[in-house]
């Protein structure tokens, strides 16, 4: 057996077979992490909030975490495969990884992956990455040398910016979500339509002690 192990492992670390097999391992990670984070929302959500049977429900927290599993380690097989081909591609690049070899990698895989199936799950994802992508741009905006403006940004302004961002951010997004649930609440994903109902529309109503206090209606 030990044998056996120290021949696997001189296999699997000849630099020949490194780009083929951080294929597998990017999706084997991508599985692994998709689980984790996936299993324990779905089952909490599904369990509280969805009708039917339990056996129903479980089915259910089984489907939400392998496609969210899937997704993840499908886009890292994408996005490093795709990279592998353009660092070969490109006759200038000598093999080696080129700048915007990154982002033409994420395209193809956030196509893919995601920009052919619009599910909830799928929605879940690139929304959580769209919103972090915008405070990294908005802090990426003001250090210097990264547009003509930025120039002209003293370091106590750019780290009052720095520090601001999030407030803001969050500010902003809450006073946006909650004008258009009110008047426009047609064009929310259903998911956070039916919580903002539940928190917000249907606490303004009651007819007893118990749908004041114990049950929602």
């Amino acid at each position: 057996m030990d044998t056996l192990l120290s021949q696997l492992d001189a296999l699997v670390l000849k630099p020949e077979l490194a780009p083929l097999l951080s294929l597998f391992k990017g999706a084997r990670n991508g599985i692994v992490y998709g689980s984790k984070v996936r299993f324990p929302h779905a089952l909490v959500m599904i369990l509280l909030f969805r009708s039917g049977t339990l056996p129903e429900k479980l089915k259910l927290v089984l489907k939400a975490t392998r496609l969210h599993a899937r997704n993840l380690a499908t886009f890292s097989v994408v996005y490093k495969l795709s990279m592998i081909v353009l660092r070969n591609i490109n006759p200038t690049s000598a093999g080696k990884e080129s700048r915007y070899d990154s982002f033409f990698a994420g395209l193809m895989g956030g196509y893919t992956v995601f920009g052919r199936q619009e599910g909830s799950i799928s929605k879940q994802i690139v929304i959580y990455v769209f919103a972090r992508v915008m405070l990294s741009l908005a802090k990426l905006a003001i250090q210097p040398g990264m547009n003509p403006l930025s120039s002209l940004i003293d370091a106590e302004t750019r780290t009052q910016i720095n520090n601001n961002a999030w407030p803001v951010f969050a500010s902003f997004t809450w006073a946006f979500v909650m004008y258009i649930f009110r008047w426009y609440p047609e064009t929310l994903v259903s998911s956070l339509r039916s919580s903002m109902v539940y928190i917000y529309a249907d606490s303004d109503h009651w007819d007893s002690f118990r749908t004041l206090f114990i049950h929602n209606k």
